[in-house]
Formats: structure tokens, sequence, C-alpha cells
């Protein structure tokens, strides 16, 4: 028997749209070397080799975010414990909508994510780092 999805992801899309920040590229393009913001990339280690990062960003895989915020769990990350601004991305802004919703949610303030993500960025010519 087929599964019936009740809520879709443009539902989720939406609903975290409606509740976290969006920062259009041109804005982010002034602040990415800024020490009071913090980018995080949420791509995969492949995307990043393939297409390279926005210059000084954090990497963080989605599927870890929630525990290296956490400063409870054995994955904690210290870059998730500064009064910073997070700007989170990934390559079309869905990743990242999601995951700004949940880091709010867990009460990392303030959180923003890059419109069009990373995509977006390398369109409107933001620098790019090489991944290593």
């Amino acid at each position: 028997m087929p599964q019936t999805i009740t809520k879709g992801i443009k539902a989720l899309l939406a609903e975290a749209n409606s509740v976290v920040k969006t920062l259009p590229v041109a804005e982010a393009k002034a602040l990415y070397d800024d020490p009071g913001h913090v980018f995080v990339d949420l791509r995969d280690i492949r995307e990043l080799q393939r297409s390279g990062m926005i210059p000084g960003a954090f990497s963080c895989p989605r599927g870890m975010l929630e525990f290296w915020i956490d400063p409870d769990s054995p994955y904690h990350k210290e870059v998730f414990n500064q009064d910073k601004t997070y700007v989170f991305y990934c390559a079309s802004a869905w990743r990242s909508a999601l995951s700004a919703k949940a880091a709010q949610e867990m009460g990392l303030n303030p959180v923003v994510h890059l419109e069009g993500g990373f995509g977006e960025w390398v369109k409107q010519d933001g620098p790019v780092a090489k991944k290593d």
C-alpha cells in the first residue's frame, strides 16, 4: 500500500519561510567576511568539492546540524556557541530554510538563510573558495 503524505515539501518550505528571515544575496555579499556573522554551508562534501563554497563559511552537513548545535550532544561544535548571526545556505535555499527553522526552534538566534542559496550567490558573482 502506498504512503499517504499529509504535509509535503511545499508546505514545509512555506512554513519555514514564514518564520525564518531570508537574506538577499546583495546584502549577504557585504556580510560574508564580517566577524559578526557565521555562514553555514549545509551542502554535502561532494557538492563542496564540485562547486566550492562561500569564503570563510563553516561546513555543516545537513544531517549533523541538530547534533552540532546542541551543547549537550557529544557531537557539539563550538562554532554554534557564539553570539553571532548565523547565515545558513545550501544549493537552492530549500535545506537552508528547513535548517534555519529547526535551529531557531532549538534556540539558536539570530538565524537567517540565504535567498536562492549558493546557486544564486554564484549567479550574482559572489566570491567562491575551492574546497579541498
